[in-house]
């Protein structure tokens, strides 16, 4: 039987007909589209990921409108709404995680396989700025395991800078770069809009090993400079993070994998994708204490040069959309391996709002030490809590996980408030679910109120260009009935694989729509 064609491989074809018809070479291609001839070469035999941004790009030179090959390059959503879900879906790994491993591994000379890496435009916009500064990467086993590795030299200068100033992970490269090079720079981050958030923590807990970074330049990239003299004292370094973040942990971990003696780091952040990056860390033979708590201690190495492979943890942001969207729809489903150390919380507050599930015994994820438990959401009739629900660092609400109950307390009886006081925009965004007929009560830029139940109507929306909150206006368009358009959806494609190929699969009515 013949083997069928991956996405990349139709996708390659067409663009090298378009090409051809153009009277093109690769190379005036490339040029037309600020490209290498290399990456067109590998884009057109189906061995290179493509963005979003670049199938743009390609579209606009070539003068014609490459086909949509799944939903992924999709640009809207229709949804008919009103609609119970039904049946089984299975936690995907998580996104951040990927993310932040894909950093991780230009820590180490050799071979670094990461398994079910999720297939999402973030990921794909970190490897576009990979391989454009040398680093091989290459999908096995079917595309679902990701091998990576990293050249002795590196090629800042050939960075894509466009794709890197669409996410905010190019900070990460801070801690593996600064034992590569003496001077460097990097792109100014992007990412979620959601206000000014500032890298100060990033640097000044960076400090320790000799980094300056001026970031208030007008070139519009960071200028990097290392100390090689603070940065070679292999003295025992004692960080006191300002700020409880997680990419900020992650940069200080990444520096201290590769700084021989003791690095203890006081509040850290303990979150999921954290504990990923500690758990891969021991796999390329550095020795961390404290995973899970606030405070780690890393006793790091003068090298890094093997062969490993690594299984990423399930993701809980993606468990609570789908725990959100069958709340809101009053339907029963269930979630195969879900993260329930990271669900906990969560899952408390629900029950303080009448919500019902059911939770199987626990089994370790692929990784051996992430706990998971396949989760049952069933149909309830939901209450406000009394309490406002607010966000805390892990163990409390995660940050990214508070949105979601705007949408599942827009069904609830009774008033809820919602206290984001992390990002300086996202409550605003919030105010979208007003359109879906929510009663929504904006106090502030961080507080407001939602009174349920909802009598949710259709409506034709843009999605908000922020990654959660797109997906609560998505969730409240499914529990809708009528018609539903949701326009502009790569936000959400910048974090989930193939959701509407999954909601779909529950049941959902959401059909991806070209060219609106």
């Amino acid at each position: 039987m013949k083997k069928a064609k991956s996405y990349q491989e139709v996708i390659g074809e067409t663009i090298e007909q378009m090409r051809l018809e153009k009277g093109w070479t690769q190379g005036e291609l490339a040029e037309a589209t600020g490209t290498s001839q290399s990456a067109i070469h590998r884009i057109e035999k189906g061995g290179q990921n493509i963005s979003l941004e670049m199938v743009k790009k390609l579209s606009e030179a070539l003068g014609n409108q490459i086909l949509s090959i799944n939903d992924s390059v999709s640009q809207s959503f229709r949804i008919r709404g009103g609609k119970e879900l039904s049946g089984e879906i299975t936690i995907n790994t998580s996104k951040n995680a990927a993310v932040a491993l894909l950093m991780a591994a230009l820590l180490n000379s050799g071979r670094t396989v990461l398994h079910k890496v999720a297939r999402i435009e973030e990921v794909f916009r970190i490897i576009e700025v990979l391989e454009s500064i040398g680093v091989k990467c290459h999908w096995q086993n079917r595309h679902r395991d990701l091998e990576i590795i990293s050249p002795r030299e590196l090629k800042l200068e050939n960075m894509d800078v466009e794709a890197a100033r669409k996410t905010r992970s190019v900070i990460m490269m801070l801690g593996p770069l600064l034992h590569r090079y003496k001077k460097f720079t990097l792109p100014y981050a992007g990412g979620c809009s959601l206000g000014v958030r500032t890298i100060e923590p990033h640097l000044k807990a960076l400090e320790s090993f000799g980094v300056k970074v001026d970031a208030e330049t007008n070139s519009g990239f960071y200028e990097v400079e290392v100390n090689q003299h603070t940065l070679k004292k292999y003295e025992d370094r004692y960080i006191v993070l300002v700020e409880r973040g997680d990419t900020v942990t992650e940069n200080v971990l990444m520096a201290a994998a590769l700084s021989p003696g003791k690095t203890t780091i006081v509040g850290a952040s303990p979150n999921y994708m954290v504990q990923d990056m500690c758990f891969f860390l021991e796999k390329l033979g550095v020795k961390i204490s404290g995973i899970g708590t606030t405070t780690l201690v890393v006793r790091g190495r003068n090298k890094i040069d093997l062969d490993v492979e690594y299984n990423l943890s399930e993701d809980p942001i993606e468990a609570m959309s789908f725990i959100a969207a069958a709340y809101a729809t009053h339907s029963k489903i269930t979630l195969r391996r879900a993260p329930i150390e990271f669900l906990e919380i969560e899952l408390e507050i629900l029950k303080s709002m009448n919500a019902k599930f059911k939770k199987s015994e626990e089994y370790l994820s692929n990784n051996g030490r992430t706990r998971l438990v396949d989760l049952t959401i069933l149909k309830s009739d939901l209450v406000a809590p009394v309490d406002k629900i607010h966000p805390m660092p892990f163990p409390g609400l995660n940050i990214d996980n508070l949105p979601f109950f705007s949408v599942i307390a827009a069904v609830a009886e009774g008033r809820t408030m919602i206290h984001d006081w992390v990002f300086e925009n996202r409550a605003i965004y919030t105010t979208e679910l007003a359109n879906l007929n929510v009663k929504v009560e904006l106090l502030d830029a961080h507080r407001l109120y939602v009174e349920g139940p909802t009598n949710w109507r259709p409506a034709e929306l843009v999605a908000p260009q922020a990654l959660r909150p797109a997906v609560v206006v998505l969730i409240g368009m499914l529990a809708a009935p009528g018609t539903s358009i949701l326009r502009n959806v790569y936000s959400i494609n910048r974090g989930y694989q193939d959701f509407a190929v999954r909601l779909r699969h529950l049941g959902a009515d959401i059909v991806p729509l070209t060219g609106i």
